[in-house]
């Protein structure tokens, strides 16, 4: 669930009310927040929010119609997914704006937000209009705040992320997850995303099957541990990130064709870059370029932070961000925008 907090705002609205009337003052407050149902166009929406429309139906809000509703600003705000200090990020996005700006000529700066919710706010708020949001929050700015995603980093074969894969030993009867039933599957820890998040949805939104209902969970600690338990023979059944899997193959660690896969998820994406629903479509068209066109060897430093991808590549969040959006139905999370 999203809530925007202003209390500033809720003052002003409040000496208004006490100046002119209630009826008035909520005419008022309504067109200066730019959000009323009573006043929202008869659209399609699906989980948009009532200031959005979804006409093509693709799960993001649509640019409006009216070009006077589009947004063209002289200076680009940009923030990156709040992780560790967001000051540190100034820097490292640092070749990137130059390049940004370049592409769009006019300036571009960059927005350090503390949390989340500060970044989901700035742009529902319109004091955004471009960003990278993570994984999880991506459905959240989707639906309440109008942002657009359109891109995310990857490798020059455009794979990115990881799949979650159920595995058993290669010898194993079994050949799907629907046969675990009575079985014991070895998660990870209760906080790994493909070691128990994933997984536990995912059997209970396909294939009706919950733990401790239908099968016996267990917990290994690490993917390692979960992975190493099936090669040998201590676990017959586990979820697991395959990126581990391969790495421990590439190693050594296991040998390949001991273990057998029964179920891949689709890719979990990473990071979503994106704009907001309103900006004017020909900014959209350069700043897309720009995504495009970015050389991620151009600084050492940012190959570094990013040195799991080369590259940005286009996405649509209806197909990359499907087994997202199941996680969270499965898990009980809808995208209120209170």
């Amino acid at each position: 669930m999203y809530e925007i907090q202003n209390h500033h705002l809720g003052e002003k609205i409040m000496k208004i009310i006490y100046k002119i009337g209630l009826a008035t003052a909520l005419l008022i407050s309504a067109l200066f927040l730019g959000v009323s149902a009573s006043f929202a166009e008869d659209c399609h929406r699906g989980t948009l929010d009532v200031a959005y429309c979804d006409r093509n139906m693709d799960q993001v809000a649509d640019l409006p119609l009216d070009p006077k509703d589009w947004v063209d600003p002289k200076q680009l705000i940009f923030t990156y997914t709040p992780v560790e200090d967001p000051a540190v990020y100034a820097n490292i996005w640092q070749p990137f704006i130059d390049h940004l700006e370049k592409a769009i000529d006019r300036k571009v700066m960059f927005f350090p937000v503390e949390s989340n919710a500060a970044q989901l706010e700035a742009m529902r708020s319109g004091r955004l209009h471009v960003a990278g949001f993570n994984t999880g929050s991506n459905p959240i700015a989707v639906s309440c705040a109008g942002f657009v995603p359109f891109g995310m980093m990857a490798y020059d074969d455009r794979s990115f992320g990881y799949e979650m894969e159920i595995i058993v030993p290669t010898d194993s009867p079994i050949q799907s997850p629907a046969e675990i039933k009575g079985k014991t599957l070895a998660f990870t820890s209760p906080t790994s995303n493909s070691g128990f998040k994933a997984p536990s949805a995912i059997l209970k939104g396909e294939f009706d099957l919950i733990a401790d209902r239908d099968f016996t969970p267990t917990f290994s600690g690490k993917h390692d541990n979960s992975i190493l338990g099936v090669y040998n023979g201590d676990y017959e059944i586990a979820s697991i990130a395959n990126s581990v899997l391969e790495r421990m193959i590439r190693r050594g660690v296991i040998e390949e064709g001991k273990i057998r896969s029964v179920y891949k998820s689709p890719t979990f994406p990473t990071t979503g870059y994106g704009h907001a629903h309103n900006l004017h479509p020909e900014l959209v068209a350069k700043l897309k370029n720009a995504f495009w066109t970015f050389d991620f060897d151009v600084d050492a430093t940012f190959k570094k932070e990013f040195a799991k991808a080369d590259r940005f590549i286009g996405i649509r969040h209806i197909n990359d961000w499907a087994v997202i959006r199941q996680i969270d139905t499965a898990n009980g999370v809808s995208y209120d925008c209170k």
